[in-house]
């Protein structure tokens, strides 16, 4: 189902880039079909070494975070997984996530923030929800996706800022493109590919917390977890601390970007009071007391 999934959000990112080429006119729709031919090969193969890089994040030896790579050895032979690489973003918010197109290729990374704020049992239960992502093999659909948004928006905002100031000229418009069209093409795109991304990832939270409160047996830290990790996010961004690159953002296990109201719609991710109450559901169904 995710091959699928990966198939059809490629495509159509694909597609969308084909369009503003189309838009644009002449002989930018056989260009940007190379562009979108590049990033489906591109996002399949470098997407995890890219998020990686955008998010700062810093692949660690054993030696250097014993305890942290002893926990997650533990959870990924529970889980039946290779033992992952482990990384750490110098970012004081708290926060984490997996990529990797593969269990082979899987990379958790966490923030400095989050070892700092989590006790032991809400950072097994953080870690538990990431593995779990890797083990439903939602790290190849979720980096592909974020990647390719990000490539979607860039170009975007490239062709935004060329047609306003005079970069598509109006004798474009005999071989059947448009300033107007490619203009218009150019602000829906980067929407048109969030709601992509945000259709094929908050079902998977729901899931990667069910999974993970089945590794730990204790769906509560994870719950706890997520509390402490959105309301420390969102007071630091109100302190004014910079906020997380919208690809590593959806990717994470909390997106502090989302606010409430109408910017739920565009949210990657389930509200934390829907994911926390599910948890305790589940924490009642193993008779824990909540």
């Amino acid at each position: 189902m995710n091959q699928l999934k990966t198939i059809l959000f490629l495509g159509a990112l694909s597609a969308l880039l084909v369009a503003i080429g189309g838009a644009i006119g002449g002989g930018a729709t056989w260009l940007f079909l190379g562009i979108a031919l590049a990033m489906n090969l591109g996002a399949y193969f470098f997407s995890d070494a890219l998020v990686l890089r955008i998010s700062g994040a810093r692949v660690l030896a054993e030696a250097q975070a014993p305890a942290l790579f002893g926990m997650v050895r533990d959870l990924a032979q529970r889980a039946g997984l290779p033992m992952p690489k482990v990384a750490i973003m110098a970012d004081p918010t708290p926060n984490a996530f997996a990529t990797g197109r593969s269990p082979s290729r899987a990379v958790v990374a966490v923030t400095e923030g989050l070892l700092r704020l989590a006790d032991a049992r809400e950072l097994r239960g953080v870690l538990a929800h990431e593995l779990a992502h890797v083990q439903n093999r939602d790290t190849l659909v979720a980096t592909i996706a974020g990647a390719a948004a990000a490539a979607i928006t860039h170009i975007a905002n490239v062709l935004q800022w060329g047609v306003m100031l005079g970069g598509h000229r109006g004798s474009d418009e005999r071989e059947g493109g448009s300033g107007a069209g490619a203009l218009l093409f150019a602000f829906l795109a980067p929407i048109a590919a969030v709601m992509l991304q945000m259709g094929i990832s908050r079902s998977r939270e729901y899931l990667a917390d069910e999974s993970a409160a089945k590794l730990t047996g204790e769906p509560l830290a994870l719950a706890s977890a997520l509390a402490k990790l959105q309301r420390y996010g969102e007071q630091m961004l109100q302190a004014g601390a910079p906020a997380p690159q919208p690809v590593t953002a959806s990717l994470s296990i909390v997106n502090p970007l989302a606010g409430g109201g109408l910017f739920k719609l565009f949210s990657t991710h389930p509200p934390i009071d829907a994911r926390i109450a599910r948890l305790r559901q589940i924490a009642d169904a193993m008779g824990q007391r909540v």
